[in-house]
């Protein structure tokens, strides 16, 4: 029997998948296009934009050298996981419902993703990038 991992997204639609399917990181890899105007994933790389995004999983938001993060973020004392990056690039209305009005004092301008699928296989691929 596969294991069940249940996923919330902000607004209260409820996604269940195996274990087997914990996000596509080819399919982010993809998907992720849509953000590389802004981003770079090279260890190496310079920020662009945006921040590069070079072992983001598991770290503390606005804490990049070298980049020029508002305020906001810096003192927002996000770690970036799968519940507030999947927040982060989902649309900017639950973007605003998760981490509140103030969100909005950051830089990023991205509309977000509606497609929750395309949401964990991008999550999937930012977690290769170590």
């Amino acid at each position: 029997m596969k294991t069940k991992i249940l996923l919330t997204s902000l607004l209260g639609v409820t996604f269940l998948f195996s274990s087997a399917f914990a996000g596509d990181a080819k399919n982010g890899k993809k998907i992720f296009k849509k953000c590389a105007a802004c981003h770079n994933v090279a260890s190496t790389a310079k920020h662009k934009t945006g921040p590069k995004l070079w072992n983001i999983v598991g770290a503390k938001a606005g804490i990049q050298e070298g980049y020029r993060y508002s305020n906001w973020l810096k003192s927002s004392g996000i770690e970036w996981n799968d519940e507030t990056l999947a927040a982060w690039i989902g649309t900017n209305k639950e973007k605003t419902k998760y981490f509140g009005k103030d969100v909005r004092k950051s830089r990023m301008i991205f509309a977000g993703l509606r497609k929750k699928e395309q949401i964990v296989d991008l999550i999937a691929y930012l977690k290769t990038l170590k």
